[in-house]
């Protein structure tokens, strides 16, 4: 059976599943992998002669598109064959990398970024679905948990990269390192399956209407956090987000084939454990956005010393997702999941307990435990956001268990800044710790809350 001949759920013979699975891995690695991003920013800063309040636009631009696209490209893999969409996402990757690496002034830069974020919507937006594709049915599992361990160690190694490659090459180095990485995965891609998808028509208009009510609703959280944006401008984005959802919810019941159906979401047993994995992206991203701060300067460590500590959060992903494949055929997805956000708030509340006196080893088994629990919700979540939808739309699927996390991440970077802000008037401390305690309480508090609707983890063993 060759690579065009394969069927849903299956690879073709002459490719090792496991082989299939990195291929698709390496291809994902791209998205967490820009980490790397992060630490070259002082040196682009410095390069473009940016102001500190105008370098936020290199992420903006960058999660903004990827962000908005990652539902509908999701449907594009689903209706013109994952592969295809997969592919496409690589080089226009490689491409977009390159052209940031190379961009001779910042304008440029901004358009290169996005056409990264182009990419990185069509590559990864389909990446949940291949992987599932190269192993059997039965092993969807297997490669969910594979799958998350490949974006937890990508997105553990990402910052260690980015700062050797910019000691050593300079900051446009983040950026080249991705275009072979992108160009290898592109030539293997062909050895992965492309199953004949059914010919279905694509509804432009309700892409177009999801694509604005994403973006809007991005870009109003985006800009929550600055302090130089008028509070009506957030208002008004966010009043567009809501007239853009309605829109798209009017229209999909009158298309047979709409993007995503929003009656999906009337059920509290598909909507709740979306709306969790949600928070608890939101609350853990306090690690990344405050504790390499508390790492560095509380605790006094060096800058690698604090990223091997913050690497042991991903390092708890990688034990967590395996787990994950283990329990879910004995507790249940629903119950795993439960787990896992329950574990993330446990690994987060404690942080707010910490002082200048916390020893690291105790900093560091909490970030294990918070990153333990990402581990069996990604991919116990992920698993039942695919069962619950048809086999048909395995590319939306994963699409939206990437978008709920980035809308929780970015949802993050605006929430909890604003609560640092809020009680760090005495000093980086009182507003670390009110910051983790109300990100882990937070968390616990809105678990138990959704178990209001028990049928959304206790029904059944599903």
């Amino acid at each position: 059976m060759g690579a065009d001949d394969g069927v849903p759920g299956r690879a073709p013979l002459s490719l090792r599943p496991a082989f299939g699975l990195t291929i698709v891995g390496l291809g994902a690695s791209l998205a967490p992998l820009d980490i790397a991003v992060n630490v070259a920013l002082p040196a682009i800063t410095a390069h473009f002669g940016l102001k500190l309040g105008d370098v936020q636009w290199v992420v903006v631009c960058y999660v903004l598109v990827y962000g908005s696209l990652m539902l509908v490209c999701g449907k594009l893999g689903d209706l013109f064959g994952h592969r295809l969409i997969f592919r496409i996402g690589l080089a226009v990757s490689a491409v977009g990398c390159a052209a940031c690496a190379a961009a001779p002034d910042w304008p440029l830069f901004l358009w290169a970024r996005a056409a990264q974020g182009i990419g990185t919507a069509l590559a990864l937006s389909c990446t949940p679905a291949l992987a599932t594709s190269v192993y059997p049915a039965d092993q969807r599992l297997r490669a969910l948990a594979g799958f998350a361990m490949t974006m937890s160690l990508a997105a553990a190694i990402g910052p260690l990269l980015g700062g050797l490659v910019v000691e050593v090459w300079g900051w446009p180095a983040v950026y080249w390192m991705r275009v072979p990485i992108a160009v290898v995965t592109l030539a293997l891609s062909g050895l992965l399956p492309s199953p004949r998808p059914e010919q279905r028509p694509f509804d432009a208009p309700g892409a177009l209407l999801l694509a604005a009510c994403m973006s809007a609703l991005l870009l109003a959280l985006v800009l929550s956090q600055r302090a130089a944006v008028p509070g009506w401008m957030d208002a008004v984005l966010l009043a567009a987000a809501l007239a853009a959802l309605y829109a798209y919810v009017r229209h999909s019941r009158t298309v047979a084939e709409p993007i995503i159906r929003p009656a999906l979401f009337a059920d509290a047993a598909f909507a709740v454990p979306n709306a969790m994995n949600a928070l608890a992206n939101l609350a853990g991203f306090a690690i990344l956005l405050l504790t390499p701060y508390y790492l560095v300067n509380v605790l006094k460590l060096s800058a690698l010393a604090s990223g091997l500590v913050l690497a042991l959060a991903f390092s708890g992903g990688l034990a967590g997702a395996p787990v994950a494949a283990l329990l879910v055929p004995r507790i249940g997805r629903r119950a795993t999941a439960f787990t896992g956000v329950a574990l993330v708030g446990l690994g987060l509340l404690p942080l707010g307990f910490t002082t200048a006196a916390t020893a690291v080893p105790v900093v560091a088994l909490l970030l294990i435990v918070e990153g333990f629990g990402q581990g069996l919700l990604t991919v116990a979540y992920t698993d039942l956001v695919t069962d619950t939808l048809a086999a048909r739309d395995r590319g939306v699927a994963g699409s939206l268990a990437l978008l709920t996390r980035t809308i929780g991440i970015v949802s993050g970077a605006s929430t909890l800044t604003a609560l640092h802000a809020h009680a760090a008037s005495a000093d980086f401390m009182t507003g670390y710790r009110f910051a983790f305690t109300a990100a882990g309480g937070g968390l616990l508090a809105a678990l138990a809350l959704s178990c209001l609707w028990p049928r959304a983890w206790f029904a059944n063993r599903t």
